[in-house]
């Protein structure tokens, strides 16, 4: 589904992402796993198109990204939920929800019913300002906002940061569900091991913003977790 090959990106004269490959499987949940700094964030913000790539391909279904605006990446199905979820504190659950659509290939203008069926909590607090919210409710909103936009991708950008244990575990029910009973393709980016060996069927480490092993979860074995995942 997503094809990245030779990627580079700079900060100023910073070297950032090394000739960075990588392969997102379609119908597949793929988690990028690295210490802080390595580039994760910095990859996912490329997908985007929130950061300039020089060199390298970006190639999702055939379209080439560095040739697409960020804003038309969301109308060609890349949902996206930001480190942080970057809701919009003053708008209420509603109106939050309600800005995804304008991105939708089918001109649905109402929220979709299944995203209340795996948010409930969404849907009882409607009217509240998303400033109001606790981490967890408001990591909620931020998946469910990315999902209104009728996503083929959803890129996840460390979803349980913060979150209590709890909202941790309905966030991996509701990725499990997403990709493996409505065929979802996720890539996100996650620290928590346990949670990532849940969700996740492929694995990509990154260090110094290069790929150092990739493969099925079930390769990700102790020593690339000492030598790459250990603080």
């Amino acid at each position: 589904m997503l094809k990245i090959q030779d990627l580079n990106q700079y900060y100023g004269q910073s070297h950032t992402l090394w000739d960075l490959t990588l392969d997102i499987p379609d119908g597949q949940c793929t988690v990028l796993m690295g210490r802080n700094g390595v580039g994760k964030t910095t990859l996912l913000k490329c997908i985007m198109g929130l950061l300039p790539v020089k060199g390298g391909v970006l190639d999702y279904n055939g379209t080439n990204l560095k040739k697409v605006g960020a804003e038309q990446r969301a109308p060609l199905g890349i949902g996206y939920v930001p480190q942080g979820r970057q809701i919009f504190p003053l708008l209420t659950v509603e109106e939050n929800l309600l800005i995804g659509l304008p991105a939708r290939r089918d001109r649905l203008n109402k929220v979709p019913v299944f995203i209340y069926e795996m948010f409930p909590v969404l849907k009882e607090m409607l009217g509240r300002r998303g400033g109001d919210l606790s981490g967890g409710q408001q990591q909620q909103l931020a998946i469910g906002r990315a999902l209104v936009t009728d996503p083929k991708l959803l890129i996840l950008d460390e979803p349980t940061e913060g979150i209590q244990p709890n909202i941790v575990a309905d966030i991996g029910n509701v990725v499990r569900k997403l990709n493996r009973e409505l065929g979802l393709t996720v890539l996100l980016v996650e620290q928590k091991l346990p949670f990532a060996r849940r969700v996740a069927d492929r694995f990509c480490l990154l260090d110094r913003g290069r790929v150092m092993a990739s493969g099925a979860m079930d390769e990700l074995n102790d020593e690339l977790i000492q030598q790459y995942l250990t603080v």
